[in-house]
This record gives structure tokens, sequence and C-alpha cells, in this order.
């Protein structure tokens, strides 16, 4: 509702110059956010609020409220207000708690998405009404900002987003404030009249009603529990829909499972912390797909690391789960990694060795080095990074993100998934642990430099990531720390290895350039010592993992 706060400055804020003017002008809209933190509840029309006035405050309500001390209601101006939702004819955002309108009227007009947060709260962003794009028939509704729709695209998938209901609201409004003038609680006493639309956009069913919308604003969560006994007190209930839009739907939603619904595992079950573990992970999957179609930094990173969980995941309880089922999910996760895995490369061989660089003396570096290595890095990202965001618009990735959905809300899962998991742990992270710690001795007893030993130690990180992993997963810190340890030595061999693989033939198109190719021999050497040095630790770190006991 009111008293948004911004969730990052607009790219014309953070750029002054006029290139990075001309830069931002074709970049999509930034929105304004803030976590809606707000409770619903019915009652009868007529019916009277409550007086407010005597909610006591408490401490944690803020610099301007004291202890002790009563809020104040003070009447706010009353709004009309128009909005129209849009979701795909199958509902795919509101089997998510996702909500996307279109509002008119009221001091917080435009575009709103309302995505799910932690702790049943919701981020809310805004956008103004224009950010939409034209369309070609002036009687069409406004096409959805392309900013709104690059962040529910994982869930959209090929479906098409068009209008599915229309509400009118006549909105009260009562800020609830402090002896500070701050607003804590704000207070909407609403009645709405929706309705629920068909895909060609003919009105299928309509109903109206009253609710009462109570929303946190500068206030705490202990002060909205005393505003709620004073409305409960009065005669209002707890609201049976979670939005207005799930009422406005009603019995004309067409339904569609929502993803993590049921599991038939035992409550402390393997199943129940398996099935747990793989609804968190799809989760956190999902929400990647936006930030990294969005550029933002580190997404590809990070959603490389999800793909991973989930295929360590999957092989790590591959005994408690149907393999013909999961087998082709593994594959396609295998082949989403490899996609991510060429922009992630690039940029951290580029960081890599800029950082290197920098340790250098100007005498080993002659030459425009920096300005070749940095542009290396970020055409080569930029490059891999156009391509990912092409493989995530393809049919191929769609059907992976399907299988995904199923896999959470119906793991495959056996007959032995019923096993306790406080007697199944141990022995899983025992596994895991002997795996690694054997493909680390296996690598070590190879000849140092030959390209066997280099595959080899590449499959002993991929070991001990994979324990890290379990470990997390199992809720288990002090044995995914070891593992994390070990991972992190091999990482550091296999980054300094790769980066010297790299250098040739940086070196190369530099002497073609005509520029001097010394210093990338430079780095060259650093990464050869970099490599000895990593291998040094590992036999330590591999003792730390081979004496950890998992109870």
């Amino acid at each position: 509702m009111a008293h948004k706060t911004t969730a990052r400055k607009s790219t014309s804020q953070k750029t002054t110059s006029r290139k990075a003017r001309r830069t931002t002008a074709r970049r999509p809209a930034e929105p304004v956010g803030h976590v809606e933190r707000e409770r619903k509840y019915e009652g009868d029309a007529a019916a009277a609020l409550p007086s407010l006035a005597d909610v006591p405050l408490t401490a944690g309500d803020g610099a301007g409220a004291e202890a002790g001390g009563l809020l104040t209601a003070v009447a706010a101006e009353s709004e009309s207000l128009r909005a129209v939702y849009y979701d795909t004819p199958d509902l795919r955002l509101l089997a998510r708690r996702i909500t996307l309108r279109r509002r008119t009227g009221g001091h917080d007009a435009g575009w709103h998405l309302k995505l799910p947060a932690a702790d049943g709260a919701r981020l809310e962003l805004h956008l103004p009404l224009d950010a939409s794009t034209s369309t070609a028939d002036p009687d069409a509704p406004p096409d959805v900002p392309p900013e709104f729709l690059t962040r529910v695209r994982a869930y959209v998938r090929d479906g098409r987003l068009a209008p599915v209901a229309r509400l009118a609201t006549e909105r009260r409004r009562t800020l609830l404030t402090d002896g500070a003038d701050r607003t804590l609680v704000e207070l909407a006493d609403d009645s709405v009249t929706a309705q629920a639309l068909d895909p060609a956009g003919a009105v299928r069913h309509a109903e109206s009603w009253h609710e009462v919308e109570a929303e946190l604003v500068d206030g705490d969560t202990p002060l909205l529990d005393a505003v709620e006994r004073r409305l409960l007190k009065a005669g209002l209930r707890r609201s049976a829909s979670a939005s207005k839009l799930a009422r406005a739907l009603g019995p004309t939603a067409p339904t569609r499972p929502e993803a993590g619904r049921t599991t038939e595992s035992s409550p402390g079950s393997i199943g129940a912390l398996l099935t747990a573990l793989l609804r968190q992970q799809v989760g956190q999957f999902l929400a990647q797909d936006a930030e990294v179609r969005r550029d933002t930094p580190d997404a590809v990173h990070q959603m490389r690391v999800c793909a991973r969980r989930l295929r360590s995941t999957l092989r790590v309880h591959e005994r408690l789960l149907r393999v013909d089922e999961v087998a082709g999910l593994e594959e396609e996760l295998r082949w989403l990694g490899h996609a991510l895995g060429t922009a992630r490369d690039r940029e951290v061989l580029g960081e890599r060795l800029l950082r290197d660089l920098d340790t250098l003396h100007r005498t080993e570096h002659p030459g425009p080095m920096r300005r070749r290595l940095r542009n290396w890095s970020r055409q080569g990202y930029r490059t891999a990074w156009r391509q990912t965001v092409r493989e995530l618009e393809g049919p191929r990735y769609f059907a992976l993100l399907e299988a995904l959905d199923a896999l959470a809300a119906h793991p495959p899962l056996r007959g032995r998934a019923d096993r306790p998991a406080a007697k199944e742990v141990p022995r899983l992270l025992t596994r895991e642990q002997h795996r690694a710690c054997h493909r680390v001795a296996a690598a070590l007893d190879l000849t140092p430099g030959t390209p066997e030993r280099d595959d080899a130690m590449h499959a002993a990180r991929r070991a001990a990531k994979r324990a890290r992993y379990a470990g997390e997963g199992a809720a288990q810190p002090r044995f995914a720390k070891v593992m994390k340890d070990l991972q992190t030595v091999l990482g550091e061999r296999q980054d300094a290895f790769m980066a010297a693989q790299a250098l040739p033939g940086l070196a190369e198109a530099a002497h073609r350039a005509g520029e001097p190719g010394f210093g990338y021999g430079v780095l060259y050497a650093r990464q050869r010592e970099a490599i000895t040095a990593a291998e040094a630790e590992v036999p330590a770190r591999q003792a730390a993992a081979s004496a950890i006991r998992v109870k």
C-alpha cells in the first residue's frame, strides 16, 4: 500500500556521464519495491472499524515509539482503485503466490508485481503505468512491462500472460501513527467488486465482498498482533483467501497443483528430509532464472551452483529414488550446468588474471596487458551470457523446469525412503566422505604435471563438492566445513590450472597485435606456482576430511 522504500536506485541516478545515459536509456525501467507484511480480514460491510487509538505501543516499534505510548488513528484520503490482474490461463503465477496487476487510481497507481518472501511476507515491486510497451491494437489490454516479464519467465515459461480478473475497490484508509507522527500500520477498509475473465476477456464470474487489510509500515509484528486482537474482538475474522485475486477467481479457477504441496514420507524419515531438500533447491533454482536474464552480478554462478546442488542431491540419494525416473533429469541439469559454465569460467579467469596482474611490478608486464585481459574477460562473458539466455528461452529448458516442478511436487521415492533419517544420514555422508578421500588419494599418487593427474585432481574436487553439498543438505555443518576446506584448495588448484591453459592463447593474440608477450609468461609462472602450492595443502585437508565423524 503506502510508504514504499526504493529497493535500488534507478540507473539514471547511478550514472552521470553522457555515455552512461545513452546506454541506460535502452534498459528496462528499474522497479521500486518494499516488503509487504499484511493481514486480511472479513466482516460485515456495515460494521464500523473499532477504535484503535488506545492500542499500546511496544519498545520494538521504533525510535519514535516509546514503550507504553498509544497509537493515534489518522483518517487518510479515500481512494477509488481499478485493477486488472494478469496470469496464464492455468494460473501459473497464482499457484506460486505471485500476483501481477495494473492499477489505476490511488496513491500507488502503476504496475505491481508481488513475489513470495520469507516468513509469509511478499516483495512488492512497482513500475509506472507507462512502463509497458505499446500494443498494435488500441483496444487490447496493455502489455506487461519487460522488466516484470523477465522476473516471472521461469514460472510463465512458454505460456501467455493475459487479463484474468478485473477488480474495483472503494477504499477508506486509516493510518495508525506514533508520537513522532510515523505511520506504523495502515488500515484499508475495502468494498470490492470483482470479475473473473475467460481467455477471450469475457466475464464468467462476478462477486462483491467487504474486507479489511492491516499492513505494517514502520511498526513490528507484535504491534500487528495487537491490532489484530482488536479487530477480531470487534467481530472480524481472518480472510480465508490469501489475496483479492484468489477470491475473485474462486470456483472458476482452473486447478493446477502447486509444486511442493504434499509428501507421503513419514515425519523424521530420510524421504521426508530429501523431499524438503529438493523443494528448497528447486525454489532457489527458479528464483535465479530472473537474475540471470537481468545479468545481475554473480547470478550465472549462483544458478550454476543451484543446478549442481540438485544434481548432487539426486546422486547422493539415488538409492532412495526410482533411478529410471530421475536419470534424464540429471542429464538435463548437467547440460544446463555446461551452458552456464562457459560464461562463469571466463568471468572467474578474468578476475583471477587481473588480480594476479596487480601483484606484478610494472616492468614485469609491459604493454597493454590490463586492457587486453579485461576485454578478453568481458567480451567472452557477454558472448557466453547471451548464448545462455537464448538457451533459457528454448523448449529444452522449459521442459527441464516442468520436470523440476514434478520432482518437487512428488519425488519418485522408493520404499526404503521411509527409513529413519537419524540412521540413514550418517551412512550417506560416510559414503560420500570415503568417495571424496579416495579420489584425492588416487590423484596424489599420480605423477605431477601429467594430464592424468590434472584430470584426477579435478574429479577429486567434484567429489569433495558433492560431499560438502550432502553435508549442508543434511544440516551437518562440521562435516560440510571440512569438505568445503578440501574443495576450496582443490578449487584453487583448478582455477590456476585453467588460467595457465588460457595464457598461451592470450600471449599469441598479443604477439599478433605487436604487443609484448613477456608479462603473459610471468603470469603463467605464477599459475604453475599456485598449482604447486595448492597441491602441497591437499594432504592436510584430506586428513581432516578423513577424520571427521558423522553422528
